[in-house]
C-alpha cells in the first residue's frame, strides 16, 4: 500500500471534521499587551460548592458570559464579542484544573460545551453583579479592557447550572 501525501494545509479532514495538525499552531505568539496581571480577576479562594459529581441531564455542566449592553450599542459587534471571548478563556484557563472545568473541556464534551450569554445594562450593574458573585465565592473573570481600565464583560468558570443559575435569573439573554 502506497503511503499517503501530507496535505499542504494545515488542517486534515477527519470523518467531516477539521483537526488541526502540530504544526497549525506553530505561529501563535500572545499579544504583549495581553498579560494576565493587566486585567483583574475576581475569584475566591474558597467555591461555594466543592460538589465533583458528573452533572445529571437536568444539571448540564455551563458558562455563563454577561456582556454590557451599553457597548453593544457604541462598539462594533465583532469588539464586544471579542470581550467575551477573552473573558471565558481566561475564567476557564485560570481554574484549569479545577474537576468541573476539567469535564466541561474534557474530549467527550468539547464539542457539545454549553454557555449562556445574558446582558447587564452598564459598568455600574456589571460590578454589582462581580461583587455578588464573589462575595457567594463563584470564581469568575471579570474582564477589564487595556489601557482603558473598565469592565466590559464577566465570565464564570464552568458549573452545574443548579449551582449559579439563581444568580443569573433576572438578566436577560443577549
Amino acid at each position: 500500500m502506497a503511503a499517503l501525501a501530507q496535505p499542504a494545509c494545515s488542517f486534515t479532514t477527519v470523518l467531516g471534521c477539521l483537526r488541526p495538525s502540530p504544526r497549525s499552531f506553530s505561529n501563535i505568539r500572545v499579544h504583549p499587551s495581553r498579560n494576565l496581571s493587566t486585567s483583574m480577576s475576581l475569584q475566591s479562594s474558597e467555591p461555594v460548592a466543592t460538589k465533583t459529581d458528573p452533572p445529571t441531564d437536568d444539571d448540564v455542566l455551563l458558562q455563563y458570559v454577561v456582556l454590557r449592553r451599553d457597548l453593544m450599542d457604541k462598539w462594533p459587534l465583532g469588539s464586544v464579542v471579542t470581550q467575551g471571548c477573552h473573558a471565558s478563556v481566561s475564567a476557564i484557563w485560570s481554574h484549569k484544573d479545577d474537576p468541573h472545568t476539567l469535564q466541561y473541556c474534557s474530549p467527550d464534551n468539547i464539542d457539545s460545551m454549553h454557555k449562556v450569554t445574558l446582558e447587564v445594562k452598564g459598568e455600574t450593574q456589571i460590578l454589582n453583579l462581580s461583587e455578588k458573585l464573589l462575595a457567594a465565592g463563584i470564581a469568575h473573570k471579570l474582564w477589564i479592557e487595556q489601557p482603558e481600565n473598565f469592565p466590559t464583560c464577566l465570565a464564570t468558570k464552568p458549573y452545574p447550572k443548579s449551582m449559579v443559575s439563581p444568580f443569573f435569573k433576572k438578566l436577560k439573554l443577549c
